[in-house]
């Protein structure tokens, strides 16, 4: 009825909704801690470091950097970055050449960039790279 207070029960019923509401929202948001960039991709180019520490067939995760780069053969490298497609979280670590994603399970082939688990569906964004002096240097201009 108009003007009169809401039973207790109801009352709690709300808070309890909007609370689990606001964890649903937590859970996706673009909270820094969790990796997100507004350029998932660097801007400038980026050294890092020697190109020997990636083996050949293999793939290493530069989490600072953002970046995951692959040597499919002698001397070529693929670079990719490490941000998620789904949430924006930042990669955590590699099984062979395969990216895990924790905040939701995503996978991804660091290889190609290509979600092979989702929620995630789009591919990671490729980064140029270049080997210069025995060193990898990736982003624009690489």
């Amino acid at each position: 009825m108009p003007g009169q207070p809401a039973p207790r029960r109801t009352v709690l019923k709300g808070a309890a909704l909007a609370g689990a509401a606001g964890l649903g929202l937590a859970a996706c948001s673009t909270d820094s801690k969790l990796g997100h960039a507004e350029a998932p991709t660097p801007t400038s180019p980026v050294d890092l470091g020697a190109a020997d520490e990636i083996p050949v067939g293999g793939a290493k995760l530069y989490r600072e950097q953002r970046l995951v780069v692959s040597c499919p053969a002698e001397g070529q490298y693929k670079a990719f970055s490490a941000q998620c497609t789904h949430a924006g979280c930042l990669l955590e670590k590699l099984e062979g050449t395969v990216g895990d994603c924790p905040c939701h399970g995503s996978r991804f082939d660091v290889t190609t960039g290509k979600a092979l688990k989702g929620p995630a569906t789009v591919p990671l964004s490729e980064v140029p790279v270049r080997a210069e002096g025995g060193k990898l240097v990736a982003g624009p201009n690489a």
